[in-house]
């Protein structure tokens, strides 16, 4: 059941939608190709960043994924490698 409770977390995480197109931004992601990545169309993912529809259901997940994602990649490089 755990499984269950960590997707509907991460659901309910999505981020507010200008904070999602400035994760997507700066990961140098157009919204075309996150799109592809998703399987919708263009107009959906910029509907989504401009607050006027809200992906749903699993949509809603695997595009919170994919932020979380985007967003843990450009941390990381923006980051850099640590000294041990």
């Amino acid at each position: 059941m755990s499984g269950l409770v960590a997707e509907v977390r991460e659901a309910l995480s999505l981020p507010a939608p200008s904070t999602a197109r400035a994760i997507r931004e700066a990961a140098g992601v157009s919204q075309v190709r996150l799109a592809g990545e998703l399987g919708v169309h263009e107009l959906t993912v910029h509907r989504w960043e401009n607050g006027t529809r809200t992906p749903l259901g699993g949509m809603r997940l695997a595009y919170a994924r994919l932020l979380r994602e985007l967003d843990e990649a450009t941390r990381d490089a923006h980051e850099g490698p640590t000294a041990a």
